[in-house]
């Protein structure tokens, strides 16, 4: 009877330990898939444009269009500015890790274009582990693409779900040459943002994040 009993007793143990890692491995790790609101603010981004797709560990965010383009003597600058709203439901504990996003350049003799990126959190600007930057010389005429770290703790939203702010501020800012003889082509110096993802829209900045265990 003893051994019958410890029998028993044993099979109870592992239905319970079954039952339970069955649990953890149901937890979600990840958001569901939803639509976020984003404000978009500036001279370089179509107003009412903007949405933003929260899906597993990657908040995408798409718009139409972003570029400054200067034709010769000009400088031209163009701002466009995101407001995101980010609702982490009760049970995560998240944390931003980077931003990404990827663009061209087209700078001809005597011109010059600049990228300049501030990322903010609740209206603070968040550090960051590599330069948001650029700087593209005379003769660049490429892609290029950043992959920028960031540094910022945890939403702890393990008991109550939390309300936040992402803020991204980009401006860009083409310089055309100047002085161009009369024989010579009228050159023209662009910068823009560019399409990282195109299955859901003209995903133009990428936000990942890391999951904790509460």
């Amino acid at each position: 009877m003893k051994i019958f009993n410890a029998f028993i007793s044993s099979l109870t143990l592992v239905s319970l330990n079954v039952v339970g890692l069955s649990q953890v491995q149901a937890q979600p790790v990840g958001f569901t898939f939803q639509k976020v609101p984003v404000t978009l603010l500036g001279n370089g981004c179509p107003g009412g444009t903007a949405e933003g797709i929260l899906n597993g560990d990657t908040l995408s965010i798409t718009f139409s269009e972003f570029e400054a383009l200067a034709e010769p003597p000009k400088v031209v600058s163009k701002s466009c500015n995101l407001r995101i709203g980010l609702n982490v439901p009760s049970g995560l504990n998240v944390q931003p890790i980077n931003v990404k996003y990827l663009g061209f350049a087209d700078v001809p003799p005597g011109g010059s274009a600049d990228l300049n990126v501030r990322i903010l959190f609740e209206g603070q600007i968040v550090p960051t582990n590599n330069n948001p930057n650029a700087t593209f010389s005379p003769g660049f005429s490429d892609v290029w693409s950043k992959d920028v770290g960031i540094v910022l703790g945890t939403i702890n939203a393990c008991k109550n779900p939390v309300s936040s702010t992402f803020g991204i501020n980009t401006n860009l800012t083409a310089r055309s040459p100047k002085n161009i003889p009369a024989n010579q082509p009228q050159l023209e110096t662009q910068i823009r943002i560019d399409t990282i993802d195109t299955t859901i829209g003209h995903v133009l900045y990428q936000i990942k994040f890391a999951f904790n265990p509460c």
